[in-house]
């Protein structure tokens, strides 16, 4: 994606926020432009549709989330390395907790475009497998059998977490699906 004008990082911030709380095809061009107080052809000019739009709005959020988890496994270098694996749970808790989490915005966006050709499913793909290669080396730094398993298995526990907030408001899921990671891999704090 280019430079984008003020407005366009106006319309983009917005959607962010928008699409997340309100959901993706709930949210229409009128209400983006509006709230963004652009007009219309800001919108498709800086991003040429809703898709794209809502394909950079998820990758914005992709190279941000991953970033900070790069970051906060950085702050653990000193841990055990079965411990930085378990950590990212604790990362993840970190938003769980937060006012308004309401899942995780990739998979509600790939639940709410089921079309494999969107161009937001690219990137919600390089996400989740991001995550899973984060763990997966992380398993492997840690000396655990078939870490490409464990982290495949470990991100359906995430993933699963995720559900139960969406579900059923459970936000303590994903300490629940911590401690069965800390199970799989036989780690204990003691």
């Amino acid at each position: 994606m280019s430079e984008l004008s003020p407005g366009g990082q106006r319309l983009l911030d917005v959607a962010t926020r928008v699409f997340y709380a309100e959901g993706i095809r709930a949210t229409g061009v009128d209400t983006l432009v509006a709230l963004a107080g652009v007009s219309k052809p800001t919108l498709y000019a800086q991003f040429g549709s809703k898709e794209n739009l809502v394909a950079a709005v998820l990758d914005r959020r992709r190279a941000s989330r991953q970033a900070a988890l790069h970051d906060f496994l950085d702050e653990k270098r000193a841990a055990p390395p079965a411990g930085r694996l378990l950590a990212v749970f604790d990362w993840l808790a970190q938003g769980h907790g937060r006012e308004g989490f309401r899942g995780c915005p990739f998979t509600n966006a790939a639940v709410e475009l089921p079309d494999p050709g969107h161009p937001a499913r690219a990137v919600i793909s390089a996400y989740k497998g991001a995550l899973r290669d984060t763990l997966t080396g992380l398993a492997r730094e840690a000396g655990l059998a078939e870490p490409e398993d464990l982290g495949y298995a470990l991100l359906m526990l995430i993933d699963g977490a995720n559900a139960r907030v969406v579900v059923d408001g459970d936000r303590t899921a994903i300490l629940k699906a911590k401690a069965a990671a800390a199970r799989m891999i036989g780690h204990t704090d003691g």
